[in-house]
């Protein structure tokens, strides 16, 4: 038996508790790892709070990524004993996931886990570092470049824009964060951020297009917050989105793809496929000093994940929550 976080449907919504497992209650899969270290993202605690549909099916184990060591394989591709970590395809929504001691999952879903990396420090990236890493590779590959000006990272306070703020500036970037805690200020200075700016202005519908400022931007908010991002965008550059904290609607015009040629490039890291993974976490280990991410995480056994989760909710975190799930 493990301990595992359990979601389950009841008549008047959902149940959440720390509860044992069997073994052979594990969905199907055909590699068993055993889970050493995960973490809290905000689908997660959308999740384990029920404040937004995550669940698809019940009951669940949250917890969309994780790290540990494998334990069984029927995969000539991984055996016992090898590190692994995993990252979307559905776990946590549709297949059970991180927030337990053993995961049985597709073995089509891991990614060997990087030299660089012990499973902790994989995780202290997660799945925020390697959306960031995909959100990076993407302002790349639509021609944004150092020389080219300014970068905005929207949501700079969070575990997706902190590694995006670090990984833009490792790689030369003028990195301007957004965020709505100013109180932040130092610490975003601190991880690279050039310069520090209110999310307030960001929130207010302007006009189709704002003055051209900035040269490509890291969105994780969505809503207004993106529309307001890509109405500044300068000509040919580009925005990338991969998240809605700030709401699903995009209030805006044509005008800035149009009249500016400006690029809106959508990041899907839950199904991303296998070779851009690997290079994503390739270029993470490369580029990242995890050391200097310590003072971004926040560490929480399993037994208080769900008070962490709550805690996300209410705007009480910043960085990145890890959840020690065993060592």
């Amino acid at each position: 038996m493990f301990d595992a976080v359990m979601i389950e449907k009841t008549e008047t919504g959902q149940s959440v508790s720390l509860r044992q497992v069997m073994k052979d209650e594990l969905p199907d899969g055909d590699v068993l790892v055993k889970v050493e270290w995960s973490t809290l993202n905000y689908k997660d605690a959308l999740a384990i709070t029920g404040k937004g549909p995550i669940v698809k099916s019940w009951p669940m184990v949250p917890g969309i990524d994780f790290s540990g060591t494998v334990v069984e394989s029927r995969t000539p591709d991984f055996r016992p004993g090898d590190k692994v970590l995993l990252n979307g395809w559905g776990v946590g929504e549709k297949h059970w996931g991180g927030l337990a001691g053993l995961a049985r999952v597709s073995g089509e879903w891991l990614t060997p886990l990087p030299a660089a990396f012990s499973t902790r420090q994989a995780m202290i990236l997660g799945t925020a570092g390697y959306t960031s890493m995909l959100c990076v590779m993407a302002l790349e590959h639509a021609g944004v470049q150092p020389s080219g000006g300014p970068v905005l990272v929207t949501g700079a306070s969070g575990g997706v824009g902190s590694i995006a703020v670090m990984l833009l500036s490792e790689l030369g970037y003028e990195t301007v964060a957004v965020t709505g805690r100013m109180a932040e200020k130092d610490y975003l200075e601190s991880i690279g951020a050039s310069r520090v700016i209110d999310r307030e202005p960001f929130t207010h519908k302007g006009r189709p297009l704002e003055k051209a400022e900035w040269a490509g931007a890291v969105d994780v908010v969505g809503g207004q917050v993106l529309a307001s991002v890509c109405a500044a965008i300068r000509p040919r550059g580009a925005v990338v989105a991969c998240g809605l904290a700030g709401g699903m609607d995009l209030p805006l015009t044509v005008a800035p793809f149009i009249l500016r040629g400006v690029s809106l490039l959508g990041i899907d890291s839950v199904l991303c496929p296998r070779e851009e993974r690997r290079e994503a976490w390739n270029r993470l280990a490369a580029l990242i000093d995890v050391t200097r991410l310590e003072n971004v995480v926040s560490e929480y056994p399993l037994s208080k994940a769900i008070e962490a989760a709550h805690a996300l909710m209410d705007g009480r975190t910043h960085g990145r929550i890890l959840i020690r799930v065993s060592e």
